[in-house]
């Protein structure tokens, strides 16, 4: 559906969104919400938590032998989750 200007109503909303203080809220949500179709149903699992604060994702798991491979994998797992959800958001990737 256009608007009187050509513009489609979800192109104003992205639009919108991009400078909306809820959009580092959105970041979060879309990460969590590709991060199993990403990285697997194993890894999802004993995934505790998926934070992003400033760019930073904080990935938290109890699972001694996945924090390591998370670690080696940082720069693999921010190209993935960025490339899933279309725009750079993840700028590091923090393992705890």
């Amino acid at each position: 559906m256009m608007s009187h200007n050509g513009m489609s109503i979800g192109d104003a909303l992205r639009i919108y969104l991009r400078k909306s203080p809820l959009k580092p809220r959105l970041d979060e949500y879309r990460i969590q919400e590709k991060w199993e179709e990403v990285m697997g149903k194993t890894i999802a699992r004993y995934t505790s938590s998926l934070l992003l604060r400033g760019g930073r994702l904080i990935i938290t798991t109890n699972v001694a032998p996945l924090k390591q491979e998370l670690s080696y994998s940082k720069e693999k797992i921010k190209q993935l989750l960025n490339e899933a959800i279309g725009e750079p958001v993840v700028q590091e990737v923090v393992v705890q």
